[in-house]
């Protein structure tokens, strides 16, 4: 089984390469799926959210995508083999729609954000058919006209680029609507894939330093929500590590 529990949370403790079988299976057999990226802020964020809560624990996979997770879930003793970030997977999932003709719907993000992300996917994969995009500012009128439109347009994965917590709300309320068999929250992943942000150095991911690196790039923006988030992180891990040693010690 690949499900572990980190501090009261079911994570899946999956390389790259299981995570992606699980998506073929998946889109093969049309049997859904449903992909949550965890990181630092949101496994924050979910204690005082109960939406997001919910969203997490309704998901057939919760991926490890923050380096922050993955060294916490190896000192609570959970043997993570390597992170499997969003961006990386979804990337890996555009490459494997490419090779075996799978079509990908696209919701969120500013339309222009989704133009270029899209221009520069068909130039990497020309063959690539896309089933669908939507930007993520359309009305509450609007919604059920966007997922007749997913549903019909019979997309083999979807990628949800909508802000929590409109994605959670989202799939709360039409998941079993959309008939999509691979569905995955992508956060930021489509402003990184139109080149509208940039990725930290790889010394940098796999240092867990990327935060820094976004810091760095919005400082006004992003300094406050990661000296927060990463300072409640550092506080959950070290009570639930000394909480696990008292126990150890009472036996």
């Amino acid at each position: 089984m690949s499900k572990a529990s980190f501090i009261g949370v079911d994570i899946d403790v999956l390389t790259m390469k299981e995570t992606l079988a699980r998506v073929q299976e998946a889109m093969r057999t049309r049997k859904r799926q449903h992909h949550v990226a965890m990181n630092v802020a949101k496994f924050v964020k979910l204690r005082n959210d109960s939406e997001l809560r919910s969203d997490i624990a309704c998901s057939d996979i919760v991926g490890i995508d923050g380096m922050g997770v993955v060294f916490a879930a190896r000192l609570m003793g959970i043997n993570v083999p390597e992170r499997v970030a969003g961006v990386d997977l979804m990337q890996e999932v555009i490459a494997l729609c490419a090779r075996q003709g799978y079509r990908p719907y696209f919701l969120g993000a500013r339309q222009d954000v989704l133009d270029s992300a899209i221009a520069n996917i068909k130039r990497q994969y020309p063959a690539l058919e896309i089933a669908g995009a939507q930007h993520g500012y359309y009305t509450p009128q609007e919604e059920m006209r966007v997922v007749e439109t997913i549903r019909d347009s019979g997309a083999d994965c979807l990628f949800l680029a909508l802000p929590t917590p409109a994605k959670e709300h989202f799939l709360a309320q039409h998941r079993d609507r959309l008939n999509v068999p691979f569905i995955m929250g992508v956060g930021g992943s489509v402003d990184v894939l139109a080149n509208h942000v940039k990725r930290a150095p790889l010394w940098m991911q796999r240092s867990g330093l990327e935060w820094l690196y976004r810091v760095g790039q919005e400082p006004q923006r992003m300094w406050k929500r990661y000296l927060v988030t990463n300072t409640a992180f550092l506080v959950i891990v070290a009570t639930a590590l000394f909480r696990a040693r008292l126990a150890r010690n009472k036996v």
